[in-house]
């Protein structure tokens, strides 16, 4: 039976705030239990201090960081008045501001969006996409892009991001006390055992808050194509490119790929790996859901 469109979207919404809720609720058991282990409140203070810099930094700095990283620079309406022309008659269909365009001279094709609001955004494709594209594939994709817009995902990707990098540093420095200074030594059985747990912790919790990341930037890829299909009333066009984006990439990698932006991106950076079985190791950590779903789901969708 074919999914309902809008039942998708509300599926995806609540799955990834719920996946959000176990991330939150992991930082703070994570900087509770250092504080605790070592009778010092100020580590957990200090995450959240940490937390809130990070963000507010993030948050204004993102988009310019992600632009620099890829290599992006603005595209002018003469030059590209059909890209410029159809983002434009999108944007006021979606009820958005007009994004601000960005080119990548890459001959690979991907596109993706960011920006910490809908005030704010920014759109970027690469030259690759605009050459082998139809208009209405093409449209297909900055649809995609402007759901991702529409739906915050461009804020939230970057919430996750920090979080992940929070994690990451109370591990280490949970590593760094345990090893080299911190709690009594002759704190007994119960110290002990915290110690054993304390040490799992720090070996789980940043591989447990990656795999995180990578599932909520999955869920948002299926929510973001069921809200541009449900912008163009084309579930096809966002389908077929797709296939066509998926068997150019085969085995290509962007000149510019970077691990750290790659969730943001239309299609993983690194390339598609064809329909060969993938590892279940391979799923767990990659940034985008398999194409062949994500066709199977735009196709399978009804437009009510």
């Amino acid at each position: 039976m074919a999914a309902n469109l809008y039942k998708n979207q509300s599926e995806n919404i609540t799955k990834t705030w719920l996946l959000m809720s176990v991330f939150f609720v992991l930082i703070i058991f994570l900087g509770w239990f250092a504080s605790y282990y070592f009778n010092d409140p100020i580590i957990l203070y200090f995450a959240v201090f940490f937390s809130i810099a990070m963000n507010i930094f993030s948050y204004w700095n993102s988009a310019s960081l992600v632009l620099k990283i890829s290599g992006a620079k603005l595209a002018s309406k003469e030059k590209y008045y059909d890209l410029y022309t159809l983002t434009e008659n999108l944007s006021i269909t979606a009820g958005l501001p007009m994004p601000k365009l960005y080119v990548i001279e890459d001959s690979v094709p991907n596109a993706f969006a960011t920006g910490r609001d809908k005030k704010h955004a920014v759109v970027a494709v690469t030259t690759g996409l605009l050459q082998i594209l139809e208009k209405n594939e093409l449209e297909g994709v900055i649809a995609h892009e402007l759901a991702h817009i529409g739906n915050r995902d461009i804020l939230l990707q970057t919430v996750v991001v920090v979080l992940v990098g929070l994690v990451t540093m109370l591990a280490d420095i949970f590593f760094r006390m345990t090893f080299f200074g911190g709690r009594d030594k002759d704190s007994g059985k119960a110290g002990g055992i915290l110690l054993i747990i304390g040490i799992v912790l720090m070996v789980l919790s940043p591989i447990i808050a990656t795999i995180i990341k990578l599932m909520i930037s999955r869920k948002r890829e299926f929510l973001a194509d069921s809200t541009g299909a449900l912008l163009t009333r084309y579930p096809e066009g966002l389908a077929s490119a797709l296939e066509k984006i998926s068997g150019f990439s085969r085995g290509k990698k962007m000149k510019k790929a970077n691990h750290a932006t790659a969730h943001m991106f239309f299609t993983s950076p690194f390339g598609e790996h064809g329909k060969k079985k993938v590892s279940f190791i391979n799923k767990l950590f990659a940034t985008h859901p398999p194409v062949e779903q994500r066709i199977a789901k735009l196709r399978g969708l009804e437009l009510q």
